[in-house]
């Protein structure tokens, strides 16, 4: 079972643009010795979309060789061409992510069984945990608890990302397949609600900037330490908002470089942050307290 602070990891980029392996394996590093409980390379916030399928696959393997067991590795593993996402899921496997995080397939709009169909193949291509990545607001399907509870039928299908907002989703969820299928919220801001909902943890974009104070919100929780938990959770929320001032991961990364992490740089389509997206960022860093 996964649970506890997980972080979406961004990809690094070096000033030719290239992927900055040394920032990114440092930086994998830091996460793991404040705290984090795993690990999640080339998703939505690792830009996956801009990265070739050769710097896709480098990455995954910096990330592996960078944790070296000491934290489960949930590699990105989604495309919304269901080949694509084989490759991805058997190369995953192959460099030794412990499970792959797949997105529903954005654009095409498949129906639900279109969705099932997908999942289906990729689950009987490679011997390895899937999670599925359900975010509405990014691939537009959105899929349903009946058809989850389908595809948890499937050994290696253990799980989602639930980034749909929808704080009944949890307990719906739960209800229809069990209490063993993996719930981990894509959404900072609600993670109290979706963990009393029956929640297990949070695929997270605020503990790349924060990740001892998320993994303490998480280890609070599972200790039923609320005064605690309460108290993380209520200091946590400027961050959660100002780290989606502008489209992720265009603020964490302006994050990122203030710690001395990473450099700023997306890749387009994504542009710079705006001036007054950095003010917003900065003064919730050093209201949070990660920024001296």
């Amino acid at each position: 079972m996964f649970q506890g602070s997980l972080t979406a990891l961004v990809t690094p980029f070096a000033a030719d643009g290239s992927v900055d392996a040394a920032a990114f394996q440092a930086y994998v590093d830091w996460q793991i010795k404040e705290g984090t409980n795993g690990v999640i390379p080339v998703g939505t916030t690792g830009e996956s979309p801009t990265l070739s399928h050769d710097e896709h696959k480098r990455v995954v393997e910096l990330c592996v060789d960078a944790a070296a067991g000491r934290v489960p590795v949930i590699a990105g593993a989604g495309s919304n061409a269901t080949h694509e996402a084989i490759d991805f899921t058997r190369h995953a496997r192959k460099a030794g992510a412990d499970a792959v995080l797949v997105v529903t397939p954005y654009y095409n709009k498949p129906t639900q069984e279109g969705l099932y169909q997908h999942y289906g193949a990729i689950h009987d291509a490679a011997d390895i945990p899937i999670i599925i990545y359900n975010i509405p607001g990014r691939s537009v399907v959105d899929m349903s608890v009946e058809t989850m509870a389908r595809l948890a039928e499937l050994p290696n299908i253990v799980g989602v990302k639930d980034a749909t907002n929808d704080l009944a989703r949890p307990l719906a969820t739960r209800q229809e397949i069990g209490p063993d299928f993996c719930l981990l919220s894509g959404e900072d801001a609600t993670i109290a609600a979706f963990l009393a909902q029956g929640g297990h943890g949070c695929i997270s974009v605020t503990s790349n900037v924060a990740p001892a104070l998320c993994a303490q919100l998480h280890a609070a929780w599972r200790a039923g330490d609320m005064a605690t938990f309460t108290a993380l959770r209520d200091r946590l929320m400027p961050l959660h908002q100002a780290l989606f001032v502008e489209t992720s991961p265009g603020p964490v990364k302006h994050a990122l470089s203030l710690l001395g992490k990473c450099a700023p740089t997306t890749r387009l389509p994504l542009v710079p942050v705006t001036e007054s997206a950095k003010a917003a960022v900065e003064a919730a860093m050093r209201r949070v307290g990660v920024l001296g």
